[in-house]
């Protein structure tokens, strides 16, 4: 693990959380809005799934900005890991490739 104060065991963890609130405060604000009138409600009984795509809509670009911390010591976590993982296909790949290689 490296020394950065950012880059926790539960980086990845952490980070999902984050999001997930994220999404939540989003279709919280949302929900109050569309309850006040200031947004529409939707269309016919549709109200649950605007709000739910509008709250995607919004707290994806937040997300982006706001968390770019905890996403860069998630993938400083996860880098070494999929590092690894490519290496062993890799090694298969080749491991594969010379088999057929000896049998034409």
């Amino acid at each position: 693990m490296t020394s950065n104060p950012t880059t926790t065991p539960r980086a990845a963890l952490r980070y999902t959380l984050l999001r997930l609130g994220l999404f939540a405060a989003s279709f919280a604000v949302l929900a109050v809005l569309a309850y006040v009138g200031v947004i529409p409600e939707g269309i016919g009984k549709s109200n649950p799934l605007w709000l739910v795509a509008l709250a995607i809509v919004v707290s994806a670009p937040l997300s982006f900005v706001l968390l770019r911390r905890q996403r860069d010591a998630m993938a400083e976590q996860i880098a070494p890991r999929v590092d690894k993982v490519s290496d062993n296909v890799k090694a298969r790949l080749a491991a594969n490739r010379d088999q057929e290689d000896g049998v034409a």
